[in-house]
């Protein structure tokens, strides 16, 4: 409740339609950007009943990513071809019956399976969700509605830990995915009073083998970096999954280029923000899935803090994620993007080298807290320019799939980064390993900014005098 009375709060000039799409869209993404995180600080407890360690840990976060990732293309454009609100209505009702499947996984080989299918599930809900809020709200509209989008978005992303946290801590980290029941009910009754799709084009295909081809592309590469620390580079266990992958990747990128209706559309590249953005993306991505992941577990497992404080560690960047996501929206519309996604990531990578202060005391007020309040200024700064600037150089029609390639981007750029935590940190995770992923968070964050700083492009409707900004 909380969450649908906060969403209205500053959109009174919006009509009451407008503001259903919203809180939809909003709480759909809301519960795949929360399951994405919130699991992080869970893995102990996982693996402690489960078994099977720092592995099981990475796969507990990888399958989602990985199915999620691979399907989210898909996803985008059955978005398109079917109508937002079915798609939302398929993703909600599998979320659902995948989170059951999770809270009573008897084993890891189980948990890792039912993850893999909230992934599918997961990956139909964002695209729709996206495109929903861009075919809905137009002009200044749309940009205060794409930032409050990001601040309860953004702020699931970060505050994942800290729900995850209170419900380890307090009863089981089963909890953890049967609480998504609840914010998946509230959705699927506010979707119904939705307006129906229109009706689906006998013509309509869907790109089956890219879908195929972009799954075996993306899984077989992610599994031979996980299980190289087991396995070593030259056995066959991890050349023949990584060769095939590589190839079925390979194979994705021709299919699409050739086929009538791709999955991907390759035009959408030439369009100078949307493949900029999207590059800036899958930095952003990869040190933001990287930095928070280790942050959660090297504050436990090292600093010996319990979930909850875990948790709460990261619980600044939420507030300001919350209070300024709207303002910095709105502010990207006057004045155009590129100022935006140049000092925030700058900004949130600066907040990562500031942790390298952190020692063997792991003290949080004197260490901790001085980089997570920079990191989140810099998160809060660029996350709604960011998805401004990409889907709004795309047309509407086309903003299902546009959504898609950016949050596959997005998603892969985590996956990637969590498998390749291990090569980082090193096999155990102490402070040298946390030192090490620190900064690679950070560079990772300030090349991002370098990147939207020389190649975004301001709209050209933002007047001439506020284009220098």
């Amino acid at each position: 409740m909380l969450l649908l009375v906060g969403l209205t709060q500053g959109m009174t000039r919006s009509s009451t339609a407008q503001r259903l799409v919203l809180v939809v869209a909003v709480l759909a993404s809301f519960v795949a950007f929360l399951d994405g995180t919130v699991i992080n600080v869970a893995l102990p407890a996982i693996t402690r009943e489960l078994g099977g360690g720092i592995v099981t840990q990475q796969w507990v976060v990888d399958a989602y990513l990985i199915t999620l990732g691979g399907i989210i293309l898909l996803a985008g454009s059955l978005s398109d071809a079917f109508g937002r609100r079915r798609v939302l209505l398929w993703g909600l009702v599998g979320f659902a019956a995948a989170s059951v499947l999770c809270a009573l996984a008897p084993s890891a080989p189980f948990l890792i399976a039912a993850r893999a299918l909230q992934g599918v599930a997961g990956a139909l809900l964002v695209p729709s969700s996206l495109a929903l809020i861009f075919s809905t709200f137009s002009g200044a509209g749309q940009a205060r509605a794409i930032g409050t989008w990001t601040a309860w978005t953004s702020t699931a992303f970060i505050a994942g830990p800290l729900i995850g946290g209170l419900l380890v801590d307090l009863s089981s980290w089963r909890l953890v995915f049967a609480i998504n029941i609840v914010p998946i009910a509230a959705t699927l009754v506010l979707l119904a009073r939705l307006p129906g799709d229109r009706a689906v084009d006998a013509a309509t295909r869907v790109d089956i083998i890219g879908a195929i081809l972009g799954v075996l592309g993306l899984a077989l590469p992610v599994f031979a970096l996980i299980e190289q620390t087991n396995f070593g580079w030259g056995s066959p266990v991890i050349l023949v999954p990584l060769v095939v992958g590589v190839l079925s990747f390979a194979a994705f990128i021709w299919h699409e280029n050739s086929t009538k209706v791709p999955m991907m559309p390759l035009s959408l590249f030439r369009v100078r923000n949307f493949w900029v953005g999207n590059v800036a993306t899958t930095l952003i991505y990869a040190a933001l899935s990287l930095g928070t992941f280790i942050l959660a577990v090297f504050l436990q497992q090292v600093g010996g803090y319990s979930a909850t404080l875990a948790g709460l560690a990261l619980l600044p960047v939420s507030i300001l994620s919350m209070a300024l996501s709207t303002l910095i929206g709105r502010l990207a519309g006057q004045f155009g993007p590129r100022l935006f996604m140049s000092v925030g990531p700058i900004l949130a990578g600066i907040g990562f080298f500031m942790m390298l202060r952190i020692d063997s005391s792991v003290a949080y007020y004197s260490q901790v807290l001085p980089g997570v309040i920079i990191f989140g200024l810099g998160l809060t700064t660029t996350v709604a320019p960011l998805t401004s600037a990409i889907l709004g150089a795309i047309e509407p029609a086309r903003a299902g799939i546009a959504s898609a390639v950016n949050n596959a981007l997005s998603r892969v750029a985590g996956l990637v980064a969590i498998a390749a935590a291990s090569i980082i940190v090193g096999p155990v995770l102490d402070l040298d390993g946390f030192h090490r992923a620190a900064i690679v968070t950070g560079i990772l964050l300030v090349g991002g900014g370098i990147i939207s700083g020389i190649g975004i492009q301001n709209p050209l409707s933002v007047p001439p005098d506020k284009l220098k900004a």
